[in-house]
């Protein structure tokens, strides 16, 4: 428990302790005066000592709450939360600069990923991934909307396209350390990443992969830790043509790959203009438990029970006493 004032409790243990002190020397000085005129009080002692003594206990143990309310006493409580991780994948390659889709690919796919995250629930925590020849996580799995929509905003890149490294630096943002593949011609396993049935990768692209070669490997690998991939496809069959370096390259929709890297994984294969079907995707996220720290302000208890004493003690004073002194 921590204090926002704490010098109101070292108050609060000095006025206790100069009432305590003050009620014990009055007390005192009552008793001697009562023995001197001969008026000592018959009758149980135990009982006589209750009827004295409880109502002003009360009393005093009220003062030092009501200070250490004063003092704004602030605990931290573990609070349950109910939470899943989805990372949107963005192609921010060459070929995204194509306008098969108005204004072009890239602008697309931020407008549907845009919608996709303002119909997030809270217990949704967004990430952001961009990839063009290598991937870069721009934005970790947060809560705050704004944060993820920043990030969807700045996505922007040249070069060629490496589904693979999309995949697995996804898969490093939803574990929280580096993943990648054995080297080709490897012996070694591939590594072990728990089981995280609560993420899922969204991911946006043409589906043109220029770079890297084990796209099925790293889908095996997130199938393998639980992970679902939605594949969203930007673009069209028909395709189109960018400049590049002065050079003009066709570039049409791979269908086939994206909807083979979801099916491996237990996902499904989308068309960025199907915002419904989208949506959708979030259905198949299985939430799970998780704990979150938050400060808890005890003041109004702390001041509550200080009342009851209050009022406890009063009650007492006077159906024992007939007054409150």
């Amino acid at each position: 428990m921590s204090l926002h004032y704490p010098f109101v409790l070292a108050a609060a243990v000095l006025l206790t302790a100069v009432a305590v002190v003050a009620y014990v020397l009055l007390q005192r000085r009552r008793t001697a005066a009562l023995a001197a005129a001969g008026l000592a009080g018959s009758g149980s002692p135990r009982r006589a000592a209750l009827r004295r003594h409880l109502p002003y206990a009360l009393l005093l143990a009220a003062l030092p709450l009501l200070l250490v309310g004063l003092a704004r006493p602030e605990a931290t409580v573990t609070v349950p939360r109910i939470a899943g991780t989805v990372v949107l994948v963005f192609d921010a390659s060459n070929s995204m600069k194509a306008d098969d889709l108005k204004p072009n690919r890239l602008a697309a796919a931020q407008e549907a990923a845009t919608s996709f995250v303002e119909d997030q629930p809270d217990s949704v925590d967004v990430g952001v991934v961009v990839f063009g020849d290598q991937a870069l996580m721009t934005q970790e799995p947060t809560d705050d909307r704004n944060l993820a929509l920043a990030a969807i905003k700045r996505v922007g890149g040249t070069g060629g396209t490496s589904l693979s490294q999309a995949i697995l630096a996804s898969l490093s943002t939803i574990t929280g350390k580096p993943v990648s593949l054995p080297a080709e011609g490897s012996a070694a396993p591939a590594p072990d990443l728990g089981y995280w049935p609560s993420a899922t990768i969204v991911l946006f692209s043409d589906g043109e992969n220029t770079s890297g070669t084990d796209v099925q490997g790293a889908a095996d690998l997130a199938a393998t830790a639980g992970v679902r991939i939605q594949t969203v496809g930007v673009g069209t069959a028909r395709g189109a043509t960018v400049e590049v370096d002065g050079y003009q390259l066709a570039t049409a929709l791979d269908e086939p790959q994206l909807t083979s890297i979801a099916a491996t994984t237990g996902g499904s294969y989308h068309r960025a203009e199907d915002a419904d079907g989208l949506a959708e995707t979030t259905r198949s996220i299985d939430l799970r438990l998780t704990s979150k720290e938050e400060p808890l302000e005890l003041t109004a208890p702390v001041a509550a029970v200080a009342l009851v004493l209050l009022v406890a003690g009063a009650l007492l004073m006077t159906r024992w006493h007939g007054r409150i002194v």
